[in-house]
């Protein structure tokens, strides 16, 4: 069977709090996991006074068993992997890098559509 690595909703209305489980595919979101690997707190704490720090989202992980569980198969959702990759255990799914060399210029893309004996011409 498939396993899944997602989160599982927990806290009060407006204050959400997420444990990253292991679950098999096609169970209901809070019904009862595998195994939790971590919790995730995605209301950001605002950062010590007097420092000029950014605030932060808590992400707790058992990263040797989230390694296991990878290994074994488990496919983590979409915000599963985003987590995992802020850790370091998955690389990013999208990045940015691999999208600039694929993007077109205007001027290239003009060029490329008129014919070299054209230009020659000219």
């Amino acid at each position: 069977m498939v396993l899944r690595i997602r989160l599982a909703r927990f806290g009060k209305k407006h204050a959400p709090f997420y444990n990253i489980v292991v679950a098999h595919a096609r169970t209901a979101r809070n019904s009862r996991p595998l195994e939790v690997l971590g919790t995730y707190d995605p209301i950001p704490k605002p950062p010590p006074p007097g420092t000029n720090a950014r605030p932060w989202k808590d992400i707790k992980l058992d990263v040797s068993r989230a390694r296991y569980w990878v290994g074994v198969g488990a496919q983590p959702s979409d915000t599963a992997w985003r987590l995992l990759s802020m850790v370091g255990i998955l690389e990013p799914r999208f990045r940015v890098g691999q999208i600039q060399g694929k993007v077109v210029k205007a001027e290239t893309a003009a060029k490329s559509l008129i014919p070299e004996e054209a230009e020659v011409a000219q």
